[in-house]
């Protein structure tokens, strides 16, 4: 089971291309900080403009910074394209990934029944936990709690979900799949996810604030409700400012502005944030104790 505090990283380039020096030391301050988990090339991590090889490239650091330390690697591997998903996670796996995310097909809105197959068959050639992730608000297609069920009850290796619907009550509904892991796709509200039977986040946050991510888990993992709650309630004024433009463009600013990564660079067509919200996310950075590489 890939549980705890998990990172999605984000994919620093310079010049256009990787900065793999950089990512490295992204991922060596995730390690530091006591996350449990990080996860190469989902959203965060501009994996939809990713060619296959950057793609490959950001995964197989990632391990093997990963190796030999307590943090695990959860690596994306999704795609629209089932056969495109299932090379990625096969990768993955080969590389010694400890388990593979894979967001719903997106933008050719698929059936339940669509949706069923191309994770059974993700799955099917990959020993490795499957980790869903359902985030409507970006594929344009909702992975139904029974279609969840039905994969979960049906085939082995397929462990959790991560669910970014922002819906509480969806997470209440998942929790009635006994044994289900369920992981926090929204930092808005990790906390009373994990309080509904949630045994992780996947946070953007913890890309600029690991260890009070890691803190408030550890917290929540321990029983510790009310100071878990106080670091959730600490963190809302920047989760609600990370999100005031499309991620990945708040987190990547707010990166660069606190000095973690050298330049700021996304792939069209993201660009950077207004004026107005960089110098938001400047003011809000202020507040933190941002710690360094």
């Amino acid at each position: 089971m890939i549980s705890g505090s998990m990172t999605a990283l984000i994919t620093p380039f310079k010049n256009n291309k990787l900065d793999t020096a950089s990512y490295e030391k992204l991922i060596n301050r995730q390690i530091k900080n006591g996350i449990d988990c990080v996860v190469p090339v989902g959203t965060t991590g501009e994996s939809a403009t990713l060619s296959h090889t950057e793609h490959k490239e950001c995964i197989e650091i990632a391990v093997n910074l990963c190796k030999d330390t307590k943090t695990k690697v959860l690596a994306g591997a999704g795609s629209n394209a089932t056969h495109e998903s299932v090379d990625l996670a096969k990768f993955a796996s080969d590389i010694g990934a400890d388990a593979v995310l894979s967001v719903t097909p997106y933008y050719n809105k698929p059936t339940q029944e669509g949706l069923y197959l191309h994770y059974k068959e993700i799955a099917s050639n990959i020993d490795i936990p499957v980790v869903m992730y359902n985030v409507p608000s970006r594929t344009g297609v909702d992975l139904s709690v029974e279609t969840t069920r039905r994969l979960y009850q049906d085939i082995e290796n397929i462990v959790s979900i991560k669910d970014a619907t922002g819906d509480i009550s969806r997470v209440v509904e998942l929790s009635t799949i006994d044994g289900l892991g369920i992981l926090s796709g929204d930092d808005a509200i990790n906390c009373p996810v994990l309080a509904s039977g949630g045994n992780g986040v996947i946070s953007v946050t913890s890309n600029l604030l690991p260890d009070m991510i890691s803190e408030m888990v550890d917290f929540s993992k321990e029983g510790y409700s009310n100071k878990a709650n106080d670091i959730n309630k600490n963190l809302l004024l920047i989760n609600k400012v990370l999100f005031c433009e499309s991620n990945p463009i708040p987190i990547k600013a707010a990166m660069y502005i606190a000095g973690l990564i050298d330049t700021l660079e996304f792939r069209l067509p993201l660009v950077g944030p207004s004026v107005e919200n960089l110098k938001l996310i400047e003011k809000t950075i202020l507040k933190y104790s941002v710690k360094g590489l």
